[in-house]
């Protein structure tokens, strides 16, 4: 039977629990009998660094694969010190390896696709999950799906550009939505014991954003800043930069849309 252990780490993160979710996916029905008997096979998954929050998990297991949902610095920092002293197959995503090896520092050993299965006694999946960074995927068990910085109990999460894509976000939460797990287990916070409606909740912060957005650009806001005092109701001073990132992804989407024409370069709109 597959079980799945939160790991909370503290790391140097923009988010505000200040900690990322490693996670275990055990996926033998052994039990831990001791340094000289037989551990359970576990996947190791979202390492940010070396923790002995960490160490005393996998102490007790044979970590035999080691995956990150994506490659943004508050996931990978443990993956080459828990590659070295578990000596587990490390997997990257089909055409990232150049990133993930940049990241990490670890050249990996395999690497998934959409619908890979791992090699484990039980049925473990990934997800093509991508907007939050162009590498971002999903790992389905038969318990949830861990779904690294998709979704989140509260708040919302940070889709910026260029490393975030809006248009692919919302194809992931659809997609999160559609399969209709019976749990989520996100990068940062508590498990999400209510996948569905928190995808819908994100969507729909998503789309009063967008909204917000195009009524400044029908008021005649042509440029990123105008737009950026204009769609948000409160306070950003703290956190202009991701503020105004998060809005040209917006604008990013909005373009591809066929909504309205937005120059990257200069960073300007029109309507169409």
């Amino acid at each position: 039977m597959t079980r799945v252990r939160r790991i909370p780490v503290g790391v140097d993160s923009q988010v505000p629990t200040g900690k990322t979710n490693a996670y275990v996916i055990i996926t033998s029905n052994e039990e831990y009998q001791g340094d000289t008997g037989s551990r359970p096979e576990a996947i190791l998954v979202d390492p940010p660094a070396q923790a002995p929050e960490i160490d005393m998990v996998v102490d007790k297991l044979t970590v035999s694969h080691i995956l990150v949902t994506h490659t943004h610095p508050d996931h990978v920092g443990g993956v080459s010190v828990y590659a070295d002293t578990t000596d587990a197959t490390v997997w990257c995503r089909h055409g990232r390896v150049q990133r993930f090896y940049e990241t990490t520092g670890v050249n990996p050993d395999q690497t998934f696709r959409e619908g890979t299965i791992l090699p484990v006694d039980e049925s473990v999946q990934i997800l093509d999950l991508p907007g939050h960074a162009p590498d971002h995927i999903g790992i389905e068990t038969k318990i949830g799906i861990l779904c690294g910085d998709i979704a989140r109990a509260n708040g919302s999460v940070a889709i910026t550009s260029p490393d975030g894509a809006m248009r692919a976000y919302f194809v992931a939460l659809r997609r999160l939505h559609a399969r209709q797990p019976a749990c989520l287990y996100p990068g940062h916070g508590e498990v999400i014991s209510n996948p569905r409606e928190t995808c819908m909740r994100l969507l729909m912060h998503r789309q009063e954003r967008e909204k917000n957005i195009l009524t400044a650009i029908t008021g005649n806001a042509t440029s990123v800043e105008t737009i950026l005092e204009q769609a948000y109701d409160k306070n950003i001073t703290s956190v202009r930069d991701l503020a105004r990132a998060t809005v040209v992804a917006h604008l990013e989407k909005l373009d591809a849309d066929g909504r309205i024409a937005f120059n990257r370069e200069t960073k300007m709109v029109r309507e169409i």
